[in-house]
């Protein structure tokens, strides 16, 4: 079995002023956070997000961490568990500064995946393409909200929503034992360890730490990959078949779970298990087949209907690099927070894979002792030339390398490190103590300001674009009141789908938005919005109603992605409240929504 005392220690052993020293600076940087949380107004966002509505003192607080962090993990004595601390703090500045600052949660697909726990909590069981359209998906893939659905009622709480703000910091506290388990597997040095998963996490600014199946799937990919790397990985000696079977339970409960929780990370699994396997780094086939197993039992039984729909744009999409990694019409940044904040991103995600790849050139002993590791960051690579699921695949991709990366990219920040004790003979004459590389000169000092940049570099990658992610509570009101009271059978039309609530009541209401039409049609819009919007809103029949929802989420996500500017959007409006076929409903300072006007019983 695995335990956890090879793992360096959570707190320290030593006692009195000298093992209490590193304290300071972490609870100094946590003082900070706590007071610009205080004096942090998220109420009028601008397109930096939240960079420029932030405190200053929380900027402080992340520089007095980040050097705390660096000078304990280097520094010539045992750091006992003071780095775990300073990455838990790290996880609190990162992740719970939104849940503290907004009222309301973040992103409109956790808005989404609540609707979809809702709808299977109300509905009472899955559910067929005939029913519910283009959101069966979710009832062919239900692990993660049927684990939610039990968990309201379990917690008794009226939905997700109550507590789906504070998933991110969740989400990520779930990954962090698979990666410690993960990073010993090659190295016993507890600086490259330590200064992995801070790069890990720093680095982690996809986002698909949100609410969602990904968030959970993500975390038991890891853990299969914990267990093959430390328990399939090693020599086949007697101690080593010990328990295998075991293992090999454990394994596939993991997987069973991933699989019918979400489409792409059980692929993204087996493709870097095979790798193992075909380059011989891996010599138990058992891990590989079971996953390649079990992920085509479901996809040929559950989620055989929307694969059977599906896989024409699948075959389609296969060897088309340039459409995979596009973006398409409707979501190029715009303006120059949006232009700022995605670039940060890129050259974020490009400092660390670039830093990756000088720790496998620099540190000689981990290129051979952690190539396992080096194939598990680049296998997800050919998933490019796949699909482009979504326009996401690019963004996955970048996440399923990273915990290969970021240990690379820690080693290239690094003295000359040691990887495993057994191995210590080996490793002596190309590594130095775990103590060594002093706290002076460029070595200490330089690597300690790209580790601080990384780290500032994450808060416009990660917050950048809140004024599209944030929801103010007026919204969510206007929404909630507005599939309150629609009847069974209503349209719901807006713009785009950048709202809270946006897929409520999808069992009942349809949904409709614009701006995922050909440009063509959007001009239409454009030159006459009330007359064409009436003609695409005609035909609801009695007693359902159809209803025009224009939000400030809309208009931010609209005027950042390059979709229609804010002037175009109020012509819209203008057109639609002056027109005599359509009645105000509803109406506060996040957004208004219209009724189509009924005549003979129908919607015209």
């Amino acid at each position: 079995m695995t335990d956890l005392s090879d793992l360096p220690p959570l707190w320290p052993g030593r006692r009195g002023l000298a093992a209490a020293r590193p304290a300071v600076p972490l609870l100094a940087a946590l003082a900070l956070w706590g007071y610009a949380v205080r004096h942090t107004d998220v109420s009028r966002l601008d397109d930096f997000g939240l960079v420029t509505a932030l405190h200053p003192a929380f900027w402080a607080g992340l520089v007095v961490l980040t050097a705390g962090f660096g000078f304990t993990v280097r520094g010539p004595r045992r750091a006992g568990g003071w780095p775990a601390a300073y990455v838990l703090g790290l996880l609190v500045m990162e992740r719970a500064t939104q849940a503290v600052l907004y009222p309301t949660p973040l992103y409109a697909w956790a808005w989404k995946h609540d609707g979809v726990v809702d709808h299977l909590l109300t509905a009472g069981g899955l559910q067929t393409a005939d029913q519910v359209g283009d959101m069966a998906v979710y009832d062919q893939w239900p692990g993660f909200f049927a684990a939610q659905a039990a968990l309201v009622r379990l917690l008794g709480v009226e939905s997700t929503a109550m507590y789906m703000a504070w998933w991110p910091l969740v989400s990520s506290l779930m990954l962090l034992l698979p990666l410690l388990l993960i990073y010993r597997t090659f190295t016993e040095d507890p600086r490259l360890i330590w200064t992995a998963v801070w790069l890990f996490y720093v680095a982690n600014w996809v986002g698909q730490d949100y609410f969602s199946p990904q968030s959970v799937a993500f975390a038991l990919h890891l853990g299969v990959l914990a267990v093959v790397l430390r328990r399939y990985g090693r020599s086949h000696g007697g101690r080593a078949r010990q328990g295998q079977a075991v293992w090999t339970v454990v394994l596939s409960v993991l997987v069973v779970a991933m699989v019918v929780s979400h489409q792409l990370t059980p692929g993204m699994l087996a493709v870097s298990l095979l790798a193992l396997c075909l380059l011989r780094r891996s010599r138990d086939w058992v891990p590989a087949v079971t996953t390649v197993v079990i992920f085509l039992a479901w996809c040929l039984t559950a989620a055989l209907p929307f694969l059977s729909a599906a896989m024409p744009d699948m075959i389609r999409s296969v060897g088309d690099v340039g459409g995979n990694v596009a973006t398409g019409y409707g979501t190029t940044p715009t303006g120059t927070g949006a232009v700022a904040t995605s670039w940060a991103a890129r050259l974020l995600s490009g400092t660390v894979m670039l830093l990756a790849v000088a720790g496998v050139w620099r540190q000689r002993v981990l290129r051979h002792r952690a190539m396992p590791l080096l194939l598990v960051a680049a296998a997800p690579l050919p998933m490019i030339v796949a699909s482009s699921y979504g326009s996401e695949m690019i963004f996955r991709v970048l996440m399923f390398m990273l915990p290969g990366a970021a240990f690379f990219a820690a080693a290239a920040l690094l003295p000359p490190v040691r990887t495993l004790a057994a191995e210590a003979g080996t490793d002596a004459r190309a590594a130095a103590p775990a103590g060594t590389g002093g706290r002076g000169g460029v070595a200490f000092w330089g690597p300690l300001v790209a580790l601080l940049a990384l780290t500032l570099a994450f808060v416009p990658s990660y917050s950048g674009k809140d004024r599209i992610n944030y929801f103010p509570p007026g919204e969510v009101a206007l929404v909630q009141r507005l599939f309150d009271e629609a009847p069974a059978g209503s349209l719901v039309v807006a713009a785009n789908r950048n709202y809270p609530l946006a897929h409520q009541s999808y069992g009942t209401v349809g949904h409709y938005w614009f701006l995922d039409d050909d440009r063509r049609h959007v001009d239409e819009i454009l030159r006459s919005p009330a007359a064409t919007l009436a003609r695409d809103m005609a035909g609801v029949e009695r007693p359902g109603r159809a209803y025009l929802l224009l939000t400030q989420g809309q208009r931010a996500d609209s005027e950042m992605n390059g979709q229609l500017t804010g002037d175009q959007l109020d012509r819209i409006q203008e057109s639609v409240a002056a027109s005599p076929r359509f009645r105000e409903v509803a109406e506060n300072g996040a957004g208004v929504v219209y009724e189509l006007r009924t005549e003979g019983g129908a919607a015209r």
